[in-house]
């Protein structure tokens, strides 16, 4: 099989762990391509993701490597076994590998955690709001709907049987920013509402009152599963958006993340009754800057 030129991130990252398995245990390239029975460039390939490696032959590494049993064990042999593809595959046509690659990694997450500054989260937006936002950018109609639909589809890891533990932090200026016009925003605002009612969402606000916080101007998003060590941080970026896989990085995010829990409004809670809302949250902010369109 030849080399792959375009690994997914999956594919690289399983690739990056493996060869971080390999340099723990101390063992050189060369000794490792001896266990598969293959040339040096073979371990090199299977490392940069370019090149797949068979279910027993990756039991055969993991367990050479000394990596114990457990989570961690196991989600790098169901990340070995993954065929990478699915729904997104109808849009091959349009989206780029970095869309791809971040609606796969949102199936394999099962916990999600993401900060924006200035607009609406994509998986939280509706129809409307995601046509403006794109249009803002794209001027062909026909590809507007289709990353319409795109962004439509990503939202279905809220609704699943197994869904997704998402907590969002937005910052206040995402919720005045007139995106599509007055009555685009009140449903925009009103759709925050009806998600933080499913029970696996949280939604909170940052408000200009807590003053300056260094991430306020940049979106990320924390991909987690049930191995916190492949955790993923996810910056967007017009035209190469970034995966980051180092453990002091994603721990930076995580902590920051936490912080801006902290300095934000309590969540959004739908079901209260307006009698309960003693204090400022984030439910009476929206509501505010809903009413005052």
């Amino acid at each position: 099989m030849a080399p792959r030129t375009n690994p997914s991130e999956r594919q690289r990252r399983l690739g990056a762990e493996l060869r971080k398995l390999r340099l723990r245990a101390r063992m050189s390239s060369d000794t490792a391509a001896t266990l598969l029975e293959g040339e040096r460039s073979r371990i090199s390939y299977i490392e940069s993701g370019r090149l797949s490696v068979s279910r027993n032959r990756l039991h055969l590494l993991l367990r050479e490597y000394g990596c114990p049993p457990g989570p961690y064990f196991d989600e790098l042999m169901s990340m070995g076994q993954a065929s990478g593809k699915g729904w997104w595959d109808e849009f091959d046509d349009t989206i780029g590998p970095a869309a791809r690659d971040l609606a796969e990694l949102e199936s394999r997450s099962t916990v999600l955690r993401t900060h924006e500054p200035m607009f609406i989260p994509g998986v939280l937006q509706t129809e409307d709001y995601a046509r403006a936002v794109l249009s803002e950018t794209e001027r062909d109609p026909q590809l507007v709907d289709r990353y319409v639909q795109f962004r439509l589809e990503r939202q279905r890891i809220l609704a699943t049987d197994s869904p997704v533990t998402y907590r969002a932090v937005i910052h206040e200026a995402a919720l005045h920013v007139r995106v599509g016009g007055p009555e685009v925003m009140r449903a925009q605002l009103l759709r925050l509402m009806e998600a933080s009612r499913l029970p696996n969402v949280t939604v909170q606000v940052f408000p200009f009152k807590s003053g300056v916080y260094s991430a306020y101007s940049q979106s990320f998003a924390i991909f987690g599963g049930v191995a916190p060590e492949l955790d993923t941080v996810y910056l967007e970026h017009p035209r190469n958006s970034l995966f980051l896989r180092d453990g002091d990085q994603l721990d930076e995010y995580a902590k920051m993340f936490e912080w801006l829990c902290e300095l934000a409004l309590p969540p959004v809670d739908p079901d209260s009754v307006p009698e309960a809302h003693t204090s400022r949250d984030s439910l009476s902010l929206i509501q505010h800057i809903m009413y005052a369109l």
